[in-house]
């Protein structure tokens, strides 16, 4: 039997995602590509959006559930003129296009009311579970879905520029917005509050917490080049703040041993004296705790 290639170094992938695939078939991709099962990604993105999405190789996938990827950014067209069933483009019209005839200083006061803190009703087809089942899979199986809105924060909501489609007016914008904000129910909310319905027709995802489109790579210069965007060490470090220990206090922290405190609010990582990302811990009362151990002893 040929000996097995050796696994690859744990870190990140950080893809920048075609339109049409899920994020799940990214992740069957980048398993065949670097050679590996050990892959998960978080923070997904719909079929239809591309961009930023953020995939964990080996002992990184440990870190995808603690990232801090409460932050977002996007660029987006919404089409004025008519709603449809999913708030994008996928989906079917609701009624006939209405000719569109808005001012840009009307569109410009309508984001400004969707702007800040404000509690917003997810899409249908979201990925929102109701009693325990999402909601597009309820949509899928004829159900009536009511969604209880939520609150989100929008931090910008900005229009970059507008341009005439037959009856339509297509917006090119850009939105900043906490995690759990959904982009396509702002082109709907958008839409009604102009009284003339809107959808989503395309969406970029530019930035996920603190990584950017200037990390990422498409699938296909993956499979040409496979390689980490960031290893381990980089990646703990640049999503959380950074502790070094000397190698006694790394020994305990490989083993699982709590450390005294570092006065540090949520999780940081830390790092023993060769650099190595040993592990994610968080102070709990009068010790430093692991949230998890990313380099275990033996």
């Amino acid at each position: 039997m040929p000996p097995r290639n050796p696994p690859p170094p744990p870190g990140l992938v950080i893809v920048d995602k075609d339109r049409g695939p899920t994020s799940h078939d990214v992740v069957g991709k980048l398993r065949r590509i670097m050679g590996t099962r050990k892959v998960g990604h978080a923070g997904t993105l719909d079929p239809m959006a591309t961009g930023v999405l953020v995939v964990g190789i080996e002992r990184a996938t440990k870190l995808l559930g603690h990232l801090s990827l409460d932050t977002k950014a996007y660029t987006a067209t919404v089409r004025l003129g008519v709603a449809t069933t999913t708030d994008d483009a996928e989906g079917d019209p609701l009624g006939e296009p209405v000719p569109v005839d808005v001012t840009e200083d009307r569109i410009r006061a309508a984001t400004a009311v969707l702007t800040g803190d404000i509690e917003q009703v997810p899409s249908a087809v979201s990925a929102v579970k109701i009693d325990g089942k999402r909601a597009y899979q309820r949509v899928r199986d004829g159900e009536t879905v009511d969604i209880p809105a939520r609150p989100v924060t929008v931090s910008t909501f900005d229009l970059l520029a507008v341009r005439r489609d037959g009856p339509f007016l297509d917006l090119d914008v850009t939105v900043d917005c906490s995690s759990g904000t959904y982009v396509r129910a702002l082109a709907r909310d958008l839409g009604a509050a102009l009284g003339v319905g809107g959808h989503l027709t395309a969406l970029r995802r530019t930035r996920v917490g603190p990584f950017t489109l200037d990390h990422a790579r498409t699938v296909e210069q993956l499979a040409e080049s496979p390689g980490l965007s960031l290893d381990l060490a980089t990646a703990v470090a640049t999503a959380f703040p950074r502790v070094d220990v000397d190698d006694a206090a790394a020994t305990d922290v490989r083993i699982g041993r709590s450390l005294p405190p570092a006065g540090i609010t949520g999780t940081y990582g830390v790092f023993g004296p060769d650099g190595a990302a040993l592990a994610l811990m968080a102070d709990r009362g009068r010790s430093s705790r692991p949230v998890v151990v990313l380099d275990p002893a033996g």
